[in-house]
């Protein structure tokens, strides 16, 4: 297939849980604060390197007072194991020369989930220079997150964290990763270090949040609308949600209208208000979908533990 990348390049100038809404109703999940930030860090025009171990140990140290209390489907696996695995997926992409990719997590077991669902958390991880406790500069992978905000589940917030938080409350050692062409790499990074970044930004959170308009957002429609930014080189919300509902095809959310409809009472974090009809959102499947569609070249594959 030729790619359509290029056609479209030409144009125009805590958490986020996507979680069941069954699930969230059949059993109370604990807010979780993600507050965890970097001493420093920026995108790099370095090529990567992998890096150190002393990177994701220094992390590893602040991982439980940067997430709150950590969610019980963790409990399997011991703070060396999730930094093992964090190390593994920074090796990856800068095996890779990623300079910007797309990761997510599984942070329920897949019987949770929703049909059409599986991960429940989607993040930009961008090649940096980070500095550590001791005030030294390592490269590595700062993770660029929406994160629900403590106490505030209908409210959002943008925090720069490092893998291991990323991969510090999940239920398998498991992660979604998304390597896009180098040239929506060489954009996406000049989105992420603009006021641009920060403009796409919605804090009115849905769990299940429509992507073709603008009343609510979650991570992963975050995600996509940065992505948006980039291809269509446009910081203008409406066209950018011109085009997503022009090009992209949202996950339908299969949960029953009774459910959906107690979790929009019951729940801050769900509304119904930004939906015609039957509900849909943003998945990290489907982002997939959409990059490789029109660009084959676009890399998409899981990483598990060995």
């Amino acid at each position: 297939m030729a790619s359509r990348f290029a056609g479209f390049m030409t144009h125009g100038a805590h958490h986020c849980r996507v979680l069941g809404v069954a699930v969230l109703l059949g059993a109370a999940i604990a807010a979780h604060a993600a507050t965890g930030t970097l001493a420093s860090g920026s995108g790099s025009g370095a090529a990567p390197a992998s890096p150190p171990a002393a990177v994701s140990a220094a992390a590893n140290a602040g991982t439980e007072a940067a997430h709150g209390a950590v969610a019980p489907a963790s409990a399997a696996f011991t703070p060396d194991q999730r930094a093992g695995f964090a190390k593994q997926v920074e090796s990856t992409l800068a095996h890779m020369g990623a300079r910007v990719a797309i990761l997510a997590r599984v942070g329920r077991p897949p019987s949770e989930m929703p049909e059409g669902m599986h991960y429940t958390h989607v993040a930009f991880a961008v090649y940096s220079m980070i500095t550590t406790a001791d005030r030294q500069q390592e490269p590595g992978y700062a993770i660029y997150n929406l994160y629900q905000k403590a106490g505030q589940p209908d409210r959002s917030e943008l925090v720069q964290d490092f893998p291991v938080n990323f991969f510090s409350e999940v239920a398998s050692l498991e992660a979604g990763i998304l390597v896009p062409p180098p040239e929506l790499q060489r954009r996406l990074l000049a989105v992420i270090t603009s006021p641009t970044y920060r403009a796409l930004h919605e804090p009115r959170y849905s769990l299940i949040a429509n992507p073709y308009n603008a009343d609510f957002q979650n991570c992963t429609e975050f995600v996509l609308d940065v992505i948006q930014a980039a291809i269509y080189q446009t910081d203008h919300l409406p066209t950018i949600k011109a085009n997503t509902r022009a090009y992209f095809k949202a996950q339908p959310v299969k949960v029953s209208p009774l459910r959906l409809m107690l979790g929009s009472v019951f729940m801050r974090e769900v509304s119904l208000r930004d939906h015609d009809g039957a509900p849909q959102t943003a998945t990290f499947e489907r982002i997939a979908d959409y990059l490789r569609d029109i660009d084959p070249a676009t890399q998409v594959f899981t990483l598990r533990s060995p």
